[in-house]
């Protein structure tokens, strides 16, 4: 309705402004009136040019002369072809004068009514949006609802440090996953695969290579792969139900009958078990059933539910690792890094599970920025584990150099570079840093 009185209002404005023209008279016009104001215009310049000096009298005379002829010429040559043509010259000058008179505006007016149409078709405020499983297949992300630009900028600036930090290689891969709404693209499945090496385990890597394989058409080898994702994944991994329902999508797409799930591992007596459920039949059906951003935000109550039964359960160390780990796939390295350090003092975590909790802390600095103590104490906890480490060779070389301990700086750095490929992009930038710090 809104749109109809609009469309009112903006078609009576244009005709208050075209009825002065269209009351209009236009003044019949032929050649030769033309003409001979040209000629005329021709004969008034002639006499300034005499008056002023710059033509003679003669030659005035005579150009005077030749205008006048012309002038006759064009008169003779009317008054002979008027005697056949006076209907048809009239005719054609009232079409003329009609088109000059109406054409405007018709045009004045049908351009607004063409785009009121088009408008009130595919772009009135009341029309919802083409859901994007309407466009094509839905694809869905086992991951956050996220800032894609944020995201996508955080893994380059962490890449500009280190090409080869793991994370930052998989938070690029799915960040231009998202940015193509879903299709893994090809700079999206190269970061994954340089990243898959150093996280055979990522289950955010696993799912984009298996989604990959399964926009490519090998949906046995996509379901092959997430079924091992999902065998090895703890019980009550958020990422699950959705894992599930994306397993059955594909296999139903392809005709694939599916082999029945591999019945949980027995409860082992070396290690603390968690107390945390996983999610029922009915859960994972009604995850199923979500979009995309539904499913995101489900998987994120779940780590939070998580997070509350482990404050009620605080001495279940498993818990803390899979909460860690949860928090880490979406995002949230503060709460990551803190899950950690919880776990950890329960009983020390071993050098698998420190870099994954130094990387928690580093992944919370601005590019630049020094290494807070407590990251400097994870850190240092890594390199005695795994002295060869690239993580903590690099930061506790900045955090050494931001103490004033050149040295320390220095020696780190120096066998970082040393392992180093020899193209590695990130040899210039150290090679920079050494020679600042005066190696």
């Amino acid at each position: 309705m809104l749109e109809f009185l609009l469309a009112l209002l903006t078609t009576a404005t244009v005709a208050a402004l075209l009825w002065p023209l269209l009351r209009m008279r236009l003044p019949a016009r032929d050649r030769l009136s033309g003409e001979l104001a040209i000629y005329r215009d021709q004969l008034a310049e002639l006499e300034r040019e005499r008056e002023a000096g710059t033509l003679k009298a003669a030659e005035a005379a005579a150009a005077r002369t030749e205008i006048e002829r012309r002038m006759l010429a064009a008169g003779d040559a009317a008054t002979g072809s008027a005697l056949g043509t006076t209907k048809g010259t009239a005719k054609a000058a009232r079409s003329s004068d009609a088109v000059q008179k109406w054409l405007p505006p018709a045009l004045s007016l049908f351009v607004p009514l063409l785009a009121l149409g088009l408008y009130l078709q595919v772009g009135r405020p009341g029309l919802p949006a083409a859901p994007f499983a309407d466009r094509g297949t839905e694809r869905p992300a086992p991951s956050r609802q996220m800032d894609v630009a944020g995201l996508l900028a955080e893994a380059r600036a962490r890449l500009a440090q280190d090409p080869n930090d793991a994370e930052a290689l998989a938070a690029l891969g799915e960040g231009l996953t998202l940015e193509a709404g879903g299709t893994v693209t090809q700079p999206a499945l190269e970061a994954l695969q340089r990243a898959l090496p150093a996280r055979p385990d990522d289950a955010r890597i696993l799912y984009y290579l298996g989604l990959h394989e399964a926009q490519s058409g090998d949906s046995k080898a996509a379901i092959a792969r997430w079924r091992a994702l999902e065998a090895g994944s703890p019980p009550d991994a958020p990422w699950l139900p959705m894992l599930r329902a994306e397993i059955a999508r594909v296999a139903k797409a392809a005709g694939i009958e599916l082999p029945p799930a591999a019945p949980p591992p027995a409860p082992s007596t070396q290690s603390p078990q968690s107390t945390t459920p996983q999610p029922s039949r009915e859960q994972q059906e009604a995850m199923a059933q979500l979009t995309p951003e539904q499913r995101q935000q489900a998987i994120r109550s779940m780590v939070e539910g998580l997070a509350a039964r482990l404050a009620d359960a605080p001495q279940d160390r498993a818990g803390w690792l899979r909460l860690a780990n949860a928090w880490k796939v979406l995002g949230e390295n503060a709460s990551a890094a803190d899950a950690y350090g919880r776990a950890d003092t329960l009983a020390p975590v071993d050098a698998r599970i420190l870099a994954d909790w130094a990387e928690a802390h580093v992944r919370q600095l601005a590019p630049g920025a020094v290494p807070s103590p407590q990251a400097v104490a994870v850190l240092e906890r890594l390199e005695k584990a795994e002295p060869r480490n690239a993580l903590a060779l690099f930061y506790l070389g900045v955090a050494a150099e931001a103490a004033g301990n050149k040295p320390a700086a220095l020696q780190r750095w120096k066998t970082l570079l040393a392992l180093l490929p020899a193209d590695a992009p990130i040899r210039g930038m150290l090679e920079e840093r050494i020679k600042a710090a005066g190696g």
